[in-house]
Formats: C-alpha cells, structure tokens, sequence
C-alpha cells in the first residue's frame, strides 16, 4: 500500500499487495516527473498522480526486483545479480553482474546524449555499461549502496554520481566515456550508519544545491559547498529509525522549504525552515499561537481517534481467543538485520530493527565472541552462565529495551579459525508474545574483508589444492571460509579473489579453477586455518585432495612486526590503566600531584579517555597474545614439530615486549 499526500488528505490508495521493493517517479524527457513507478515482485506497475493505473508490466526477471531507474521511455530493473533494460516495455540489454547489484542509474540522456547505466555492486564496484557489455569499472572505498545525480541533474556535465556506502561514506565520482575522474569523498569519522538514501536540494535557499543524507542508524544530514569543492556538514539531526529516504521541498506550508523523511517503520518526518518564534507584534504571535494550537487539537483528535481503535481490536481479539472455536495465530512483524564487519576496529555491526518495539534480545553463540560495548545501545544486558562442552554455548546473553525502542545495535568480535553460528532470538512488545530466530554465520577467517588489490612484494606462503572436485564447488568451499565472496558461482574459468585481515593488516590472495586452487598470505596462521578447513569441507563430499604448501620463512619476521605495535601499544594502554587507582589515591592523600613525573600526571588527565578505550577493547590484549602463540605454533605444525610445551617460555617474552627477542625466539625455537 502506499499513499501520495497532498495538504493532509489522502489522494489515492492502492489495494493491498506484495511489498514494495522500489518507487520512482518518471515522465517523457524534459517535462515534470510526475508518474508514479513502483516495484513489486518481477512486476512494475504505473500510476497516475491522481491514482490511475497506466501501467502493469511483467517483467522476464526470475528474481524480485530489487532496484529500479526510470528515464523517460526507458526502464532499468535489477535482481539480485541480473540487469535489464527495457525501452517501451520491450527487451533491450541483459548484464549479469559479478556480485550483489545494490541500486542502478543512468546518466541524463538529454545531457550525455547516449544510454550510461551505472550499476552500484556489493564487491565495491561501480560498473558502468554500454548496452549489454561492460565498459569499465570504478573502485570505490566501501560496498556502494545507494546512487543520485550530483544536483539532481548530473552536474553541468550530465556525468557526476554522487554513491553512498554501507560504511557510512560518500563520494562523487565523474563518469567520462572512457576512464572516472574522483572529485571528493566524505570519510565517516564520527562512526555513524550506512547511507541509504540521497538528494539534492537548496533547503538553505543560498542559490546552491545541497546535499540531503539519510543513514541507517537514523542520522539525517545536510552538507552545503562553501568553497565550491567539498562538502562541509551544515546540520544533522537524529531519528530513532533508520532513514529509508529523503526529499526536500515545500510540503506543508507555502514559502517555507522542508526535507522530508520516511523511516523503516513508516513514520514521515518533516523538519522545516519555518522560524519557531517570529519577531514582531502580539498580533503575529496571537495569530502563530492559533495556527499552533489548530494543529495540535488535529493531531490529539486523531490519536484520541487512533487509541480507541486499539483499544476495540484489542477487546475483539480477547473476546475471539477466549470463545470455544478459537484458534490461535501468531502474529507476523518483519525484522531488518544487517551484520557487517568494520574495518576501522576488526569488530562485527549486529543491527536489529523491527517496526515495532522491541521487548528483549537473546543473543547465543556456539563460537567464542566478545561483546563490545555500543554508544548508542540503551538496553539493559545480562549474560547467564553456559557450559560450552554438552550444548556448544559460549555466549548466552540478554538485552532487555527501554519503552519504544525498535533499533538496537550490537558489536562483537571473533576469533579467526573458531567458526559457527551466532543467533538472535527477538521478541517484540506484541501478543500473543512471539519470538523471531535470525542466524549469522561466523567463517573461519572472518576478520577478512574484500579489497581492490594487495602488496606482492610482501614475503607470502602459498597453499596449493588439487583434486577432482568443481569450480562450483571449490567456490562454495571459499564462500564457506571467508566473508564478502557472492554466492553465486562466478562466470568464467577461474577467480581472483584479495582480502586483508582488518586487526593485524596481514593479507590474502586467492585464486581458484575447476581442479585446482591457490592461496597466498603473508600469515602463516592463515594458511594453516585454510588448510584445516578446506580439507574438513573436501572430506565431507568424499573428495581426495592432494595439498602441497611453500612456507616462506622471512613471512613470520614480517607478520610479527606488523602486530608488535599494536602489542606495545595495548601493553602500555594495560599499565597506564592499572597505574589510575593507585595515582588517583596519592592525589587524595597529598591534596595535589605536582610532585609527580610528567608521564603520570597525564595518566591522570587522560584518566576518562584511557578507561574509556580499555572497557570498548576487552582482551583486546588476549586476543594479541592468542595470534602469536598461533602464528608460533603453526610455523612449526608445518615443519612437523610440535612446540606447545614452549608456549609458557613465549608467554613470558610477550610481557617483556622486546621485538627482537620476539623474533629471536621464534627463529631459536627449533
């Protein structure tokens, strides 16, 4: 159902029908946009302003329609991985994409003066097409979720794409007919939500376009280019919800400019250049008080109107429950969930939204995980003792929600080589009391993410597999091990996949054919986790695998000093917080702390920062510790040499922090 609101009454309704996946207004070239397109199944349907269906279009797409673009005779639909263009409802062009297509759009016709559809991928790519081939690729910072023209038009040009990414940056990019020109990037800095949604509009009537953003942590946005080149943050505003999209214009009252949004529950939200006080006369300000107090005794009649409706339905559903012929139904709610591995602290995003609010959240592990803390998180946690050996349980824990809240966000963090399976079980304020399972798959090198291109003048190992077994099946075997690799068996003969380690900076080449797969890292701890679980995956099918590695020595000096700062640098975090007790209690005794060194004076002054780091990065150290004795332990395992009973003697280097005698250890250890 969706409706299209003029001055507060409804125009029209459509009957009620499959969800909407996409809507887009359309019209013939350089005239007002003023059709209605929306998309639901592998059907696009059209609709005029005034509610008349022109409009029912099967489409030939075997999937649901997941994005849609609308160019004058021109349509641009999107599954999964498929995109089709059709002109006049007729077959135009086919591409099937690499990975998950996020969103689609093409450059102005009237500007460029030829059809440029630009697909925004999962695998942080924008592919740009010409017909049914693909022209060139762009590489963009983050998985590219959502795509506008630059100024709602394309620029002077016609050719500028602004992107948003699930990461919570943003970009504009200059698509030319041949190579991309990058213009500017807005970072994330402030560690806020995905952008969903983008538009541009003069809401500060300077006679410059500004940009409108919508994130999915509900975070609004406006940013406005004072010196012409990048954008710089004007305003920003938070929803509980997230933002599913956003438009500026002049909605509810003549002379005065709003940015309209719409979040994942339904709720509109306006926010307006209207002045809240007026300056002049009692007779402006009697007459403002008026017009106020008109719109609120609206708004209480129809939530008087609302709260009776509720209280009927309710009384029916007891009356119905308790009669003898009762049957009883659960009740239906939706939950969006996306679970998605920051680079920026090596951590997992758990977001859980639901359209209405959420009584608890149980989270359960069969995998060792450690909760970390979230800013935004209100909820109450508690977590219940477990025994991991007869249930696999290592984690057990509940988050109970304050009163109307419908988004809650967690973070947690695994260890590379434990795999499993992390559950939410959700439970909305509804009755009858109904409870949701979502699952989430923690992969063996899970702290792997996606990216363009790696150092090839790092000292790597290499592991080689060869056997009788499929392209389809080694790929599934890979998808099963790592993060971020579409399921969809990639076309073609053979695959090059390149992945980094987002805690230690280590890295991953891999490369597989029909027979034979290869993997390449600079960690020697990465390959032995490959190795393990790719035989496990092989012995399941009953698939012989011959496996030969190379072990590249200097790759263990190399990985050690790529961890030994992020070693000392937790060592001194660890001492610096231990040492706060003791000289917060000389402060009290002695009245003042001028006496002391400088370095403990600003341990003192940093008191607040310091534990605020220690408590958001517990075992922070463990885990550290934990990597090394791996890395010590599987150098070895591929010599044949078991080296567990030196583990202690290891240990006791490891608080010494001394790299060189880190290294020399390992080297003397055979």
């Amino acid at each position: 159902m969706f409706r299209y609101k003029k001055g507060g009454s409804r125009v029209f309704k459509t009957l009620p029908g499959q969800k909407i996946a996409r809507l887009e207004l359309g019209g013939a070239l350089n005239t007002p946009q003023e059709k209605i397109f929306v998309a639901t199944g592998s059907e696009v349907r059209g609709y005029t302003k005034r509610g008349k269906q022109f409009l029912s279009f099967e489409t030939n797409l075997t999937e649901s329609i997941k994005a849609m673009h609308i160019s004058g005779a021109d349509l641009f639909l999107c599954a999964n991985y498929i995109y089709n263009h059709y002109c006049d409802c007729k077959d135009q062009h086919y591409y099937l994409s690499g990975d998950k297509i996020n969103d689609v759009l093409c450059l102005p016709v009237e500007k460029v003066n030829c059809i440029t559809p630009v697909l925004a991928c999962q695998d942080r790519v924008l592919r740009i097409l010409q017909g049914s081939d693909l022209l060139y690729e762009v590489e963009v910072s983050g998985p590219p979720t959502v795509l506008a023209l630059n100024n709602g038009n394309g620029g002077d040009s016609g050719e500028e794409i602004v992107f948003g990414t699930s990461d919570g940056k943003v970009g504009l990019i200059q698509i030319t007919g041949s190579n991309p020109v990058h213009k500017w990037e807005i970072g994330n800095e402030k560690k806020r939500g995905g952008i969903l949604c983008i538009d541009s509009f003069d809401i500060l009537g300077d006679g410059v376009k500004e940009l409108l953003i919508g994130r999915d942590d509900g975070v609004l946005e406006v940013y406005n280019f004072e010196s012409a080149d990048d954008p710089v943050l004007r305003y920003d505003h938070a929803l509980s919800e997230s933002i599913a999209s956003i438009q500026g214009g002049c909605v509810g009252k003549d002379g005065y400019d709003e940015i309209l949004a719409s979040t994942y529950s339904g709720w509109l939200t306006g926010l307006t250049t209207e002045p809240i006080h007026r300056e002049g006369g009692s007779g402006e300000e009697l007459k403002l008080s008026q017009e106020m107090q008109s719109k609120i005794s609206s708004l209480r009649s129809e939530l008087e109107h609302l709260q009776m409706k509720v209280v009927q339905e309710r009384e029916k559903y007891q009356q119905s429950s308790q009669s003898s012929t009762a049957v009883s139904s659960v009740p239906a709610f939706s939950v969006n969930d996306k679970f998605t591995l920051n680079k920026d602290d090596a951590s997992y995003s758990l977001i859980l939204e639901v359209q209405t609010a959420i009584d608890n959240v149980l989270v359960q592990s069969d995998v060792p995980i450690d909760l970390l803390d979230v800013d935004k998180n209100s909820a109450v946690v508690s977590f219940s003792s477990c025994d991991s050996e007869p249930n696999s349980n290592f984690l057990l824990a509940t988050y109970r929600c304050q009163a109307n809240t419908t988004r809650l966000e967690l973070k947690v963090r695994s260890i590379e080589g434990q795999y499993g399976t992390l559950q939410a079980y959700v439970t909305p304020r509804i009755q009858p009391k109904t409870c949701q399972v979502h699952q989430y798959h923690i992969k063996p090198l899970s702290l792997h993410q996606r990216t363009h291109s790696i150092d090839h003048d790092r000292p790597m190992n290499t592991l080689m597999l060869k056997g009788q077994f499929s392209f389809a099946e080694i790929h599934s075997w890979v998808v099963f091990c790592l993060p971020e690799v579409p399921e969809k068996t990639p076309a073609g003969e053979s695959i090059t996949f390149y992945f980094q380690n987002t805690f230690l900076g280590t890295q991953l080449e891999s490369t597989y054919r029909k027979g034979e797969g290869f993997f390449k890292s600079d960690n020697i701890s990465t390959i032995s986790i490959l190795k393990d679980v790719l035989s496990k995956e092989a012995t399941k099918r009953k698939i012989n695998l011959n496996i030969s590695y190379d072990i590249n020595e200097e790759s263990v000096r190399y990985t050690l000093k790529l961890i030994h700062p992020k070693l000392e640098y937790q060592q001194l975090l660890a001492k610096k917080v231990h040492l706060i007790d003791a000289l917060k209690e000389l402060q009290v005794h002695e009245g003042n702390v001028d006496f002391l060194l400088p370095k403990y004076r600003s341990i003192l002054e940093e008191a607040d920062q310091l534990l605020e780091e220690y408590k958001k990065q517990p075992a922070h150290l463990e885990r550290l510790y934990g990597m090394i004795t791996d890395l010590f332990i599987d150098k070895f395992k591929f010599k044949g040499t078991n080296v567990k009973t030196k583990v202690p003697l290891l240990l006791e280097i490891l608080d010494g922090c001394d790299q060189d005698g880190l290294i020399a250890f390992f080297e003397a250890a055979a």
